[in-house]
């Protein structure tokens, strides 16, 4: 029996995922660092078995009425946990955050702010206190009524309605009108109340111009259709909708992207006419602090907001000794250049996880476990050092800090090393070492001491010459002020720069209209799907062909199944009890619903006739559940299929399940499936590949063949742009543009530019330093 002050956390018997019964005890009060190839089981270790299983004991304590309300993620398989404190977890979400969250509402500095401007705040003579709501855009009290809180109103206008006003009505003048059938509908309808739909748009009378596109009336009038003579033509009540009222009701109303970004085309955006932007009442506007509105000090960067909150009243002093006391460890991580009002969208995943760690760090929590997802994903390596500060600091304050992690400087500053592997799926789920880092220098199957440990010297690679160049900008956005550049074609270019510095802002930029790009492909890290419907099959277009192959068989003819059989997201093949989910909730009072294998058909998701046709001895069910490696062997003498299985292999997901869900992949999957889908297509013509970090989640092992596949495409003539912080990639890329040399308003300019060794050298460069070192390190 351990004692309860057993120093270590001692997991027996792990079995979630693919782990295979794995015993591991790692030391409390330390800074470990889990890793291994991806797919090998490290997640599933430290947050799947370790992180779940600390909070199902929190909510063992919690009452049942209250538990229901908390979304838990259910009991780890794992033997038993001993030694294990609360725990904290610090995940990457990727949910895409909403415009009306910014740094001051995820980091609650919104809140100090506006309880200083609310009890502290001068208020004009005889205006009563306003409570701390009223300083808030996103509520009822707060919101400006004419732009509902958002500082903007979005307009149309007769240009933005109708670009070419040489066209008639009839030839389409109005271009925010629909389409087909609608379209007509509403011509018809101008016809017969009497505007001529035939003459050029510049041609009608200004007041029948401004009627047509800005009317709210919504005239009702009996249509008789002109249509072709050997169809019938009934006459129908037509309503009529003004271009405005169409614009503005679909960009509000619709929940298509596509219909939503069309109707934005038509709209200009303005600061508010009433709050100017401020996104406040005018009530709240006239409460000042050391003479600035709260919209004021919301804009300020951090740094300079912090330097101005000590010089307020005496009576602030508490309010504002606890807004600095916030906002101390925002600055401590690189962070001081964003202002609270900055939108959460427009942040990177490293600013975003590193403004969650300093929340963690001010909460001043002692013996927990804080389980963190990567949190060097998305950094650049002069911001991965004060990120080894900060979470020194956590374990300084007497807490574990265990981190899942593929950046080789974070493992080289840990105390304890837990490598997982081999290799990914199921060849992986074994513990290899746990341990400090250097004696994993004598474990010979592990993918990680090659690199860690690496012994010869970096090979230089001949640098590429460009075939032309593309030039992009002048650009000002964000904090690019004025800023061109001129990206080579036909070679391998990295983009990098400190968090924050405009990179993802520079190659928003370029587009398929600027001259040189020919086809332009974007592969970034959002999620392939939304729903467990969306699977790695069905993205990339390999479940429409094995549904094919399973048509095909003579079973299937014999009993008349086509295609649609096999899909089990149409009424027919699937099994109706989950719908073609393979699970049901199952509602348990005072617990929260729980999620269970469908009864009927025990997970397969489709109906018992369907799962009798097989293909090689195997049901449908069976091959969704098959890995891409076991499925490439399976499906060897099936061409289009292999393809596929190929790309995907070649990109290193050979251990993903053909149904995994889209909602269980991570970012760097999610991007290395857009670029596998890409790569089985037949190319014609100069492509421009643009990424997004394609590093990011990934071990330097895997990194390998995802460049190898880069460099392929750079040497069948295509251009290749990447934004990355890995600096090993850098290197090995043919040229650098480099951003800086800070982030937010001190960064936004092109501090150098050229071969990896030309900006290795460059004076003034954050990223020059670590550039070199790269250069130098040895390669395994």
């Amino acid at each position: 029996m351990h004692s309860p002050h057993d120093p270590y956390v001692r997991v027996r018997g792990a079995r979630e995922h693919n782990l295979q019964g794995v015993d591991v005890d790692i030391p409390r009060d330390v800074l470990a660092v889990f890793t291994g190839v991806s797919g090998s089981g490290k997640s599933s270790l430290a947050f799947g078995t370790i992180y779940a299983e600390a909070q199902r004991r929190y909510f063992e304590s919690v009452a049942p009425y209250a538990r229901r309300l908390i979304h838990q993620i259910g009991a780890p398989k794992v033997g038993e946990i001993t030694g294990l404190p609360p725990a904290v977890s610090l995940q990457q979400r990727r949910s895409a955050p909403t415009s009306r969250s910014s740094v001051g509402t995820v980091t609650n500095l919104s809140n100090s702010l506006r309880m200083l401007f609310s009890r502290a705040g001068d208020y004009p003579p005889g205006a009563e206190r306003l409570d701390s709501d009223a300083f808030s855009p996103n509520t009822a009290a707060g919101a400006c009524p004419e732009c509902h809180g958002l500082g903007r109103v979005h307009r149309t206008t007769e240009e933005s309605l109708v670009p070419d006003p040489s066209l008639s009505i009839r030839e389409g003048a109005i271009a925010a009108w629909p389409g087909a059938w609608q379209g007509k509908n509403l011509r018809d309808i101008l016809d017969t109340l009497g505007h001529d739909v035939d003459v050029p748009w510049r041609e009608l009378p200004a007041e029948q111009r401004e009627w047509i596109l800005f009317t709210d009336e919504q005239s009702v009038v009996t249509v008789h259709p002109v249509r072709d003579a050997d169809r019938i033509q009934r006459p129908y009540q037509g309503t009529y909708m003004s271009a405005r009222r169409y614009v503005m009701k679909t960009f509000s109303d619709t929940k298509s992207p596509t219909l939503r970004a069309k109707a934005e085309r038509f709209l200009t955006s303005a600061p508010c006419p009433v709050c100017g932007g401020a996104r406040l009442r005018a009530e709240a506007l006239a409460v000042t602090v050391a003479g600035r509105t709260i919209a004021d000090l919301a804009a300020l960067p951090l740094a300079e907001l912090s330097g101005m909150l000590g010089g307020t009243s005496e009576a602030a002093r508490v309010l504002t000794d606890d807004l600095t006391s916030r906002i101390s460890p925002i600055l401590e991580l690189g962070l001081g250049y964003l202002s609270l009002d900055r939108p959460t969208p427009t942040l990177s995943a490293g600013e975003l996880q590193r403004l969650r760690l300093a929340t963690q760090l001010r909460s001043g929590l002692f013996g927990v476990v804080y389980v963190l997802d990567e949190p060097s994903a998305g950094l650049h390596p002069a911001d991965t050092e004060a990120l080894l500060t900060v979470l020194d600091r956590l374990k300084a304050a007497g807490n574990s800090v265990f981190v899942v992690e593929h950046h080789l400087d974070v493992m080289r500053g840990a105390d304890w090393l837990v490598d997982v592997g081999p290799l990914a799926g199921e060849h992986g789920g074994r513990v290899l070492h746990s341990g400090p880092v250097a004696d994993l220098a004598a474990v010979k199957e592990s993918a990680t001491a090659r690199f860690l440990f690496a012994s010869s010297p970096a090979p230089t690679r001949e640098v590429r010459p460009p075939r032309g160049e593309l030039k992009v900008g002048p650009i000002t956005r964000h904090n690019l002020r004025d800023v061109t550049a001129e990206f080579p074609l036909g070679v391998f270019t990295a983009v990098t720069g400190v968090s924050g510095s405009g990179k993802s802002t520079l190659i928003g930029e370029i587009t398929e209209e600027l001259p040189g790009v020919g086809r332009l492909v974007s592969v970034d890290q959002k999620p392939i799907g939304r729903t467990p419907r969306s699977n790695l099959a069905t993205y990339t277009g390999l479940f429409d062909t094995v549904r094919k192959v399973f048509a095909a068989t003579d079973e299937a003819r014999q009993r008349g199944y086509g295609v649609g059989r096999f899909s089990f997201n149409v009424p027919g093949g699937r099994c109706e009890t989950c719908q073609g989910e393979g699970f049901v909730s199952v509602e348990l009072l005072f617990l929260p619903s729980t999620y269970a294998p469908c009864p009927d058909c025990g997970g397969a998701r489709y109906n018992p006739e369907t799962l009798q046709v097989t293909y090689c001895g195997r049901n449908i069910a069976q091959v969704l559940d098959l890995t891409v490696e076991a499925a490439a062997d399976f499906f060897a003498d099936t061409p289009p299929v292999a393809r596929s299985l190929t790309t995907l292999l070649d990109v290193g997901l050979g251990y993903l399940r053909l149904g995994q869900p889209a909602t269980e992949l991570s970012g760097g999957e999610a991007q290395r499936i857009k670029l596998a889908s890409e790569l089985q297509r037949a190319r014609r013509g100069h492509t421009l590949y643009l990424l997004d970090e394609p590093t990011t989640g990934l071990h330097p092992a895997d990194v390998e063949v995802l460049l190898h596949q880069l460099h392929g495409l750079v040497d069948a003539g295509h251009t290749v742009v990447v934004v990355e912080h890995d600096m090993a990639v850098v290197a090995g890329s043919d040229w650098v543009i480099d951003l800086g040399p800070g982030g937010g308003e001190e960064g936004g300019r092109i501090v150098a530019i050229g071969p990896p060794r030309e900006v290795a050298g460059a004076a003034g460069s954050a990223t020059a330093p670590y550039l070199a070192r790269a250069l130098a390190t040895p390669q395994p």
